[in-house]
C-alpha cells in the first residue's frame, strides 16, 4: 500500500461525515429512494455504464430477505445504505458480544442483537451524530434493549480490549483513510477466537489513479476501497488469520462488494 498518494485523513473524515449526516436527515423525512440513488451515484457516477445496476440491487434494502431482516423496523432496515448483509454470515450465536463498525441507521446492529439474545449485546459505533439519533429512535421503536449505541470513530474504537466475540460492518472500513488502523482496532477489541465478518468494497487490481483521488468518490464508495492483496496483507498485518474474501456483487465497475471474513488465533 506504499504507492498510494496521501490523503489528509481529517479531511476524508470530514467529507464522509457530512454526506453521512445529509443521508440521515432524509431517512429521517423517509427519502429512502433518494439517499440510496446519492450513494448508487457517488460509487457509479451519474448515467448508465457502472456495470452496479439499479441502487436498489447494489445497495441497502434490497439486498435484505425477511428473514435476514427480522429484528429491525423496516425504517431502520430501508435507510441502510450498505452493499452487504453481513449478519447473514457471522453466524451469531446466543450470549456473544458484537461490535459493528459505523453502525449507521442501526439495522444491523438491531438483526444482531435478536441473534445474541438471550444474554449478548451489540455495540454500534458511528461518528456521526445525525446517525445515532436516527439508530436510538430505531432501536427505542424496535424495543430493543441489549443494543448501545456509541460515537466514536473507527480508528479509536471506545471499547476496551479483548470485549466482543464478533466484529461486523457493512461497506464503511472503505471510507477509512486509513484501513489498517481500522483493521488493527478491530483486532484489539476481539477476544481470543474472535470473528471478524464484514461487507466491504473491493477494488480491481486495475483501478485508475484519477478514481482513487477522487475525493467525492471516496465519500461513496470507490476511491478508497482496497484491493483483495490489499485487504489480505493489512488483515494479517493486524494479526487476523483464515482470511476469505469472496465477491457478491458489482458496485462500480472497477469494484465489487465482498464478504471479508477472519479470525483472531485463539491463545
Amino acid at each position: 500500500m506504499a504507492d498510494r498518494a496521501p490523503v489528509a485523513g481529517a479531511d476524508v473524515r470530514e467529507e464522509v461525515r457530512a454526506r453521512y449526516a445529509a443521508a440521515a436527515v432524509r431517512a429521517t423525512a423517509g427519502e429512502h429512494r433518494q439517499a440510496r440513488a446519492a450513494e448508487a451515484e457517488s460509487c457509479c457516477g451519474p448515467g448508465a455504464g457502472c456495470g452496479c445496476g439499479p441502487a436498489e440491487v447494489a445497495f441497502g434494502e434490497g439486498l435484505y430477505s425477511s428473514a435476514e431482516s427480522a429484528g429491525a423496523p423496516s425504517a431502520a432496515v430501508a435507510a441502510s445504505l450498505g452493499c452487504g448483509v453481513p449478519t447473514a454470515v457471522a453466524d451469531l450465536r446466543p450470549g456473544e458480544v458484537v461490535l459493528d463498525l459505523g453502525s449507521g441507521a442501526g439495522a444491523d446492529v438491531l438483526i444482531s442483537a435478536r441473534r445474541v439474545a438471550p444474554g449478548g449485546r451489540v455495540y454500534g459505533v458511528d461518528m456521526t451524530t445525525e446517525m445515532l439519533e436516527l439508530a436510538r429512535r430505531n432501536a427505542a421503536e424496535a424495543g430493543v434493549d441489549n443494543v448501545e449505541f456509541l460515537q466514536g470513530y473507527l480508528e479509536d474504537v471506545p471499547l476496551p480490549d479483548a470485549s466482543v466475540d464478533v466484529v461486523i460492518s457493512n461497506c464503511v472500513i472503505n471510507l477509512a483513510a486509513d484501513k489498517a488502523v481500522v483493521l488493527r482496532e478491530a483486532a484489539r477489541v476481539l477476544r481470543s477466537g474472535g470473528r471478524f465478518a464484514v461487507s466491504d468494497v473491493i477494488a480491481d487490481a486495475d483501478l485508475d489513479a484519477v478514481t482513487r483521488a477522487a475525493m467525492g468518490q471516496w465519500t461513496g464508495c470507490v476511491a478508497g476501497a482496497l484491493t483483495r492483496a490489499e485487504f489480505e496483507q493489512a488483515l494479517s498485518g493486524a494479526g487476523l488469520v483464515d482470511v476469505e474474501i469472496v465477491e457478491t456483487h458489482r458496485v462500480h465497475e472497477h469494484a465489487a462488494s465482498a464478504i471479508v471474513r477472519a479470525r483472531k488465533p485463539a491463545a
